[in-house]
């Protein structure tokens, strides 16, 4: 089944008892049971809900992946691949990742016990260096928020399945659309599902997809257990999104080309982060295992003062000053005071990510309405 197909109609199964083409919200705290024990298959909403059931499938569906767990959100779904792990565990991570997972890290799971080791993952032999007997995990995130840096998946679960370690990828970025980590050998998928799954900025969620069936249950129980899952209206919000998803992506992938072009060639932008390029220094793998280059881009001006980029920041029209990322509209951030504050700003310059930083969600408006947005903005 082609893509475009299989996100209108993944999950989705007519109501038996109406006929309705759209899920149910099964807004239910419980369910009523004919004797202590016998039941249709739901007991309790945190437990089961057939309207996140319908959702969980469709995101195994879109992943290439026989099961999919929907959470409360992205951390929500990451923090429950952290709970897999034991005190004296070591976790490899990418250098360059998003705040809130740094955060969840070090403020959270460092302090019990386990370890977390951060490394250029763009070049794997830093990963396989890193790797010791204690390694239970590597972490990554490709394309990075925010410097846009690619790492080469299937070389990367090499590595992992060498170590007997679990590889989960980050595939916010890139969305199902652009790639399928599980299809070059991750074990685990994640997504923060607010951004480009549920597309319109009104939802807040995360979804882990995967294919082994006990690593399955293990989460599962852990979701069931900690119950850090999404409501219902959440959850139908999610399946709308996804059957759009492909149209959005490709209006997403056009625009951010067409603006990532028209930053190299402004004379006051000194650097534009976008895989695209074919000077990237990550190009040839972005190409090898993304079907396009995305929305997200990150540059940086020739005056890189602090001042210059809140100015840039706060004269958008068009572009809201906002965090997070993949919805309709297009967004504008600055990462080292908003969605990477919570990474100390020695370890943010270490890793390149600059003060001055500006990144950039490219929405589905017009493309000449954004450049002459951006245009106005930087002068």
């Amino acid at each position: 089944m082609k893509q475009a197909t299989k996100y209108i109609h993944a999950g989705a199964h007519p109501d038996p008892s109406t006929g309705a083409i759209m899920t149910p919200i099964y807004q239910t705290s419980t369910y009523v049971q004919e004797a202590p024990g016998v039941n249709k298959g739901f007991e309790y909403a945190r437990s089961q809900n057939p309207t996140r059931f319908a959702l969980e499938e469709a995101l195994a569906i879109i992943e290439n992946g026989k099961y999919g767990l929907a959470f409360s959100s992205g951390v929500a779904a990451t923090d429950a691949v952290i709970k897999l792990l034991e005190p004296g565990d070591e976790v490899i991570a990418a250098s360059d990742m998003y705040g809130g997972t740094y955060r969840l890290f070090t403020k959270v799971f460092e302090k019990f016990g386990i370890k977390f080791i951060y490394v250029d993952t763009t070049n794997v032999a830093n990963i396989k260096a890193a790797v010791t007997a204690n390694t239970k995990l590597i972490w990554l995130e490709t394309p990075t928020n925010p410097l846009m840096n690619i790492t080469d998946v299937a070389a990367a679960a090499a590595v992992a399945k060498d170590a007997k370690a679990l590889l989960c990828v980050d595939n916010t970025f890139a969305s199902p659309y652009l790639q399928n980590p599980l299809d070059m050998g991750a074990d685990v998928v994640m997504h923060s599902v607010t951004k480009y799954l549920g597309g319109h900025s009104d939802v807040i969620q995360g979804a882990l997809v995967m294919n082994d069936t006990a690593l399955r249950d293990k989460l599962y129980f852990i979701q069931k257990s900690c119950g850090a899952v999404p409501g219902p209206m959440d959850c139908f919000l999610v399946l709308r999104g996804i059957k759009t998803l492909h149209v959005r992506m490709q209006r997403h992938c056009e625009n951010g080309a067409a603006i990532a072009k028209w930053l190299r060639n402004h004379p006051k932008v000194s650097k534009v982060y976008w895989p695209g390029f074919e000077d990237h220094p990550n190009h040839a793998i972005a190409k090898r295992q993304m079907k396009d280059y995305g929305g997200m881009i990150s540059f940086e001006l020739k005056d890189d003062s602090v001042e210059n980029a809140k100015r840039v920041l706060s004269s958008t029209k068009i572009f809201s000053l906002a965090e997070s990322l993949g919805g309709v509209e297009s967004l504008i951030n600055h990462p080292a005071s908003m969605t990477h504050a919570s990474i100390p700003r020695e370890e943010r310059i270490k890793n390149g990510l600059t003060d001055s930083l500006i990144r950039l969600s490219v929405g589905i408006e017009d493309a000449e309405d954004l450049i002459a947005d951006l245009q106005q903005a930087i002068g």
